[in-house]
């Protein structure tokens, strides 16, 4: 049985470029995204039984921070349900051997990028050309 280290990211930094999304690195970022997954799912499960919680509030003042509350965990969590979805796109790339891989270019996008963002699909590059033609049509 052949089972493969999950390095740290100072050890994942050290790799030569060479091995560019090796297994270890595959399995690094693998085991991040689903730590990523499970915590969020966490959140929802949490955010469901703190709804539930809600008594009858009498008094309209506190009846209304409590709804806004709500509207902010809300708004909260589907932020998050986009980033599950993204998360979750990130892994079936893994599966797939995509996953690091620039979708425009089909370039690297690098391993500092990933560290920081581990669900990018873009380069840096990309990205920056991206945001520029967005915001030059924004107007």
């Amino acid at each position: 049985m052949n089972v493969t280290t999950i390095p740290d990211e100072a050890a994942l930094l050290r790799m030569s470029s060479d091995d560019y999304m090796n297994d270890a690195q595959l399995e690094f970022f693998r085991s991040k995204l689903e730590v990523m997954r499970d915590e969020l799912l966490r959140k929802v499960d949490e955010t469901v039984e703190h709804m539930r919680e809600v008594d009858a509030i009498a008094d309209p003042a506190d009846r209304a921070t409590v709804e806004e509350e709500h509207a902010l965990e809300l708004r909260t969590r589907d932020r998050e349900r986009k980033l599950l979805k993204k998360i979750e796109q990130s892994l079936n790339r893994i599966t797939t051997g995509s996953y690091g891989y620039c979708e425009e270019t089909g370039e690297p996008i690098g391993l500092p990028r990933l560290l920081a963002r581990p669900t990018a699909t873009l380069s840096i590059e990309a990205q920056e050309r991206r945001e520029r033609i967005q915001r030059l049509y924004a107007d």
